[in-house]
This record gives C-alpha cells, structure tokens and sequence, in this order.
C-alpha cells in the first residue's frame, strides 16, 4: 500500500509540476505580449550582449546599441526599419520595429558595430520636439536625417574612427542612402530590401506620398568610388523587387535578388558572407 500511495504521490506531484510550469509559461507570453515594443527591442539587445547608451544629434535623442568587438578603421552603422508608423489606421504609439532583425544582424559582426536608433523610437514618442509626423510622412526627412548624421559623427568622433560602412533594412536602407551622400568617409553601403524609390513604393501600396520626406531615388548619385550592395528577396511584398531592381539602376547600380529570401527571412544565414564581402573592399 505504501508503495502504490507513493506512486500517486508521485503523480500528483508531477501533476503539480506540469500545472505550474504551465502557469509559468503563460504568465511568461502574457508579459511579453504586454511589454511596449521599445522594451522587447531592448530586451532582445540585452539577450545578444549588446550595450544600450544615448546620444544626442541635432534637436533629438538617439538610442544606440553597441557591439564591442574587434576595433579597426571602419565603424559599422546599422539602421532599422520603419517598424510601425501607423496601427489601425491611426499614427502608431511606439513605432519601434517589432521584428529586430537588424539587431541580429549586428550581432554577427566581429568588428565595431553600432545600431542607432531614430529619434522619436525605442520609448522617446514623447521627447522633445517629437511628433508622430517624424514616423509617418516625415519618416526620412531633413530633420531625421540630419539629427541621425550628427549622431553618426558624434561617435565617430568619440572612437577617432576615420571611415564607416552603412548597413540598412527596409526604411533603414532609405536612411543609408540619405545619410551615405553626408559622409564622403563612407567605405561601403549595404541595403536588404531598401526603400530606394520612396513615391514609386508608396504608389505600389496606394499608400499616401511621404510629403516630407527626401527621396533616394531623387538625390545626386553618390560616387562611384563607394561600394553599393543593395540586396533584396525574390519573395518580398512589402519592398518588391522589381522597385528597388528599377531605382538601383537608375541609381547607377544594380540589385542583388535572393531567391527564396522575403522581407525577413532569412537574412542571417547570407550575412556572414555580405558582411565579408564588404570587409574585403573596406
């Protein structure tokens, strides 16, 4: 009898365990789903070993991420997307991207490398001077820009790094593109699904024209000199191919087409080698 009560014991116990790992594992998802999208942007920069700082730039504050590796003569620069501008048809609360899949991407670089947020994201909608403008059709204009490039500088000065290379997503490569022709340092410049044409992408969705924000398609072409990569997934529908195929020519470049790749998936695996290739023209 002892034997047969210590079984049910035991089973009632692993009842018990099974219960409250359950209990733990919903109280887990329901705290994730709960958090802001700046807070899981940052808890996933925490998880990669990545350090969180600010800096300033023109009128606005910049949330970084840094990955100390390996110091040479080329700081890396990361850029993300444009996260979410608007949520049910109204300006979004926190534009903070929900996918960090440059944040992944940094954290297969060896070397310096830096994510830098825009102003206005990573939990500072309500900093000075900011606007949901600065997010939806202000997304890339001159004071974006400007604010972001006075940024880059600040590090680049505070590290004494005499070169850089851009790296940007979606938004982000529209980003590097504005922000490349301010910076005749600039070694390299890589977009993966690079918004390059910003009236032809909005006109693709039917989505308003971004009134206030500059356009890459519409700037000087940079030099030839600077090193262009701009890839983008054969699968894509948010950025499609055949747009940013159509602005990279007309840019004086070409588009490198994935088969199989989409808007996200599945950069990582390709980015070790972008990331020595362009080591190697750097």
């Amino acid at each position: 009898m002892a034997r047969t009560h210590d079984r049910v014991d035991g089973k009632q116990r692993s009842r018990f365990r099974a219960r409250s790992l359950l209990f733990a594992l919903m109280t887990m998802t329901l705290f994730t789903a709960c958090a802001s999208p700046a807070k899981r942007f940052d808890d996933t920069a925490a998880s990669l070993g990545l350090r969180r700082q600010i800096v300033v730039g023109t009128e606005f504050q910049h949330v970084v991420f840094w990955r100390d590796g390996r110091h040479n003569r080329t700081l890396h620069v990361y850029l993300g997307g444009d996260g979410t501008p608007m949520s049910t048809g109204q300006p979004s609360e926190d534009p903070t991207p929900r996918n960090p899949l440059m944040l992944r991407l940094l954290s297969f670089d060896p070397g310096q490398a830096v994510y830098v947020g825009r102003p206005c994201y990573h939990g500072l909608t309500k900093a000075a001077g900011c606007s949901n403008e600065l997010w939806t059709t202000a997304r890339y204009s001159e004071r974006v820009v400007a604010s972001l490039a006075a940024a880059i500088r600040r590090i680049m000065t505070e590290q004494a790094d005499r070169q850089l290379s851009l790296f940007g997503h979606s938004g982000g490569g529209t980003l590097a593109m504005l922000l490349a022709e301010r910076f005749p340092e600039t070694r390299a410049l890589v977009t993966i699904a690079g918004n390059l044409d910003t009236d032809a992408w909005t006109a693709h969705h039917g989505f308003s024209p971004l009134t206030d924000s500059l356009n890459p398609i519409t700037r000087p072409l940079l030099h030839r000199s600077l090193v262009q990569r701009h890839y983008v997934g054969e699968r894509d529908r948010i950025v499609p191919s055949a747009i940013v195929k159509n602005a990279a020519a007309q840019l004086g470049t070409e588009a490198i087409v994935i088969t199989g790749f989409d808007h996200v998936c599945c950069w990582e695996e390709r980015w070790p080698q972008i990331l020595a290739d362009v080591t190697a023209t750097e």
